[in-house]
């Protein structure tokens, strides 16, 4: 019997992380509020992860802070009590989001379908989205608009920042051409090579760009900014470690091209709908990569997959290695640019 969403009044969205993902659930929740004005949705969501979405209108947010460990379970419990919802969205197929859905009160509970339900989802869910053979991750998540009865599935984003962010990006870019380079991936191994990004930087700056590298404030990510700084002829705006995540997101709104491998700021970017070129070789750019601007990127991962495995492999498979990002040649990232760059002077 299929259910029926035309009155249901309030919801639970269940996304705790990771950035690049809770881009992809913004266009899904957002494509559900044009749908449903007066819904009433709550959304448990990571700690970092608030901070870049905290601004969003008409939601609830309820943090669960993972480094708390089992006293995140429990707190969460506290701050749901009393409530019930006619639907929950179970969005993320890890362990600790299967037992976090515990925790949460709902009539329907929408999963995934069988063969992306993993880690126990299957266990906690009575509702199942329709299976999608090689879905990007984005169109994975309006799978849950459709399964209420949302049928405009058009991407769109509207992620607020205050205006003093908006400020703070304006006096960093100016009337410039900018290409902000975001080196860093959450694993080192998913880094391009520091010289070959410097010798993208320096194309890029013969061509008349001001280049901004932007990132984090871990160690990783300001040492990467150094040694690409150090392989360059030219000077950066470093302001990696110095943007909170919504600053980050003026910076990328403002941008003129981003530079990126597979990292949150690269979909940050793709909401803001500035163009990215992304570097791709663990993982596969059709799933993961950047959703309005695939047609630049840059990937090897045909060529690792090929190497590393003898038989067609499933969809999302994540090629391993520590040194698959060096099979990405300089040469090809700076013909993406050139086609970007051209394409940018005839608009």
């Amino acid at each position: 019997m299929k259910a029926d969403f035309s009155s249901i009044r309030s919801l639970c969205l269940l996304r705790l992380s990771a950035i690049g993902d809770v881009c992809h659930a913004v266009a899904m929740v957002q494509a559900i509020q044009k749908n449903y004005p007066n819904l009433a949705i709550t959304w448990v969501i990571g700690k970092v992860e608030y901070q870049l979405l905290k601004h969003l209108t008409g939601i609830e947010f309820v943090i669960f802070d993972k480094s708390k460990g089992w006293r995140s379970y429990t707190q969460l419990r506290s701050d749901l009590k009393g409530q019930h919802f006619d639907v929950l969205l179970h969005m993320q197929v890890a362990l600790r989001a299967t037992i976090a859905s515990l925790m949460i009160k709902a009539d329907v509970r929408v999963g995934f379908d069988k063969a992306r339900a993993k880690e126990g989802q299957w266990l906690v869910t009575n509702h199942a989205v329709e299976p999608l053979a090689t879905p990007h991750v984005l169109d994975g998540f309006m799978g849950f608009a459709k399964a209420i009865g949302v049928t405009d599935l058009t991407p769109r984003w509207d992620i607020p920042v205050p205006q003093s962010d908006t400020d703070f990006a304006s006096q960093l870019i100016g009337d410039a051409k900018v290409m902000v380079i975001c080196a860093a991936a959450s694993k080192a191994e998913r880094n391009w090579l520091p010289e070959r990004y410097a010798a993208a930087a320096d194309y890029a700056i013969s061509q008349g760009y001001k280049v901004m590298l932007c990132g984090g404030p871990t160690v990783l990510e300001k040492n990467l900014a150094d040694v690409i700084q150090s392989h360059s002829q030219y000077s950066f705006d470093n302001q990696v470690g110095k943007t909170t995540l919504t600053q980050l997101l003026a910076v990328l709104k403002q941008a003129t091209l981003v530079l990126a491998p597979d990292t949150g700021p690269l979909h940050m970017a793709v909401t803001q709908g500035t163009p990215v070129i992304g570097l791709y070789a663990h993982s596969n750019p059709g799933r993961t990569g950047p959703y309005q601007s695939r047609q630049y990127t840059v990937s090897v991962y045909p060529q690792v997959i090929a190497k590393q495995f003898s038989t067609e492999v499933k969809w999302g498979t994540r090629a391993k290695g520590e040194h698959l990002m060096a099979m990405i040649e300089t040469d090809d990232v700076i013909q993406s640019m050139k086609k970007l760059m051209n394409d940018l002077s005839q608009d």
